[in-house]
């Protein structure tokens, strides 16, 4: 079992099940546009604590996880 340490928080991971965050060219170029989201305190000093460890933005890596949870997600039908 590997330890992974985020700001904020420790995870234990099964190698087995681990899954990775790549970090890839921007595949929405287009126009952005602002909305409003409402999110936990606690969340948002998780992002901004990575953001500040990587150098990245908080909107990078919000919209690389939003990227990562979109190629991920499966729906479930009724």
């Amino acid at each position: 079992m590997v330890t992974q340490h985020l700001p904020g928080k420790i995870y234990g991971v099964n190698n087995m099940d681990k899954k990775k965050l790549i970090i890839r060219p921007r595949r929405y170029g287009a126009e952005t546009t602002v909305i409003s989201l409402r999110l936990p305190k606690d969340m948002i000093k998780v992002i901004e604590d990575i953001a500040t460890t990587t150098g990245r933005t908080r909107n990078e890596i919000m919209v690389m996880s939003l990227e990562y949870a979109l190629d991920n997600m499966e729906i479930e039908e009724k």
